[in-house]
């Protein structure tokens, strides 16, 4: 298996940057054959219905090309939006490790 791709999501993943945030992942999807895309959501403070519309079409494309997209140290009130959206159960957490870098 290959090392996992990193992505690091930005403050606010919303409405004024879900066009950035999807083409960065869009990006680190067409880079990644197989194995891991990692999204560092730990600088995630706002997240909206557009945020997390983006994060489900990469879950569903990464999934669709045979890649694990793992969202990693979401913050407690993104965890919440998750929990209260169900997308908990869909999407790939993963919580409590560093590392990840910018891609832009």
């Amino acid at each position: 298996m290959s090392t996992p791709t990193h992505v690091s999501l930005p403050t606010r993943v919303d409405a004024t940057t879900s066009g950035d945030v999807r083409y960065a992942l869009q990006v680190a999807l067409d880079s990644v054959t197989d194995g891991e895309l990692v999204v560092d959501a730990s600088p995630v403070v706002t997240l909206d219905v557009n945020g997390l519309g983006v994060l489900v079409t990469a879950h569903r494309k990464a999934k669709q090309r045979g890649v694990r997209l793992v969202i990693r140290d979401p913050q407690p009130r993104v965890m919440r939006i998750l929990a209260v959206t169900r997308l908990h159960k869909v999407l790939t957490l993963d919580l409590n490790h560093e590392g990840a870098f910018h891609v832009s």
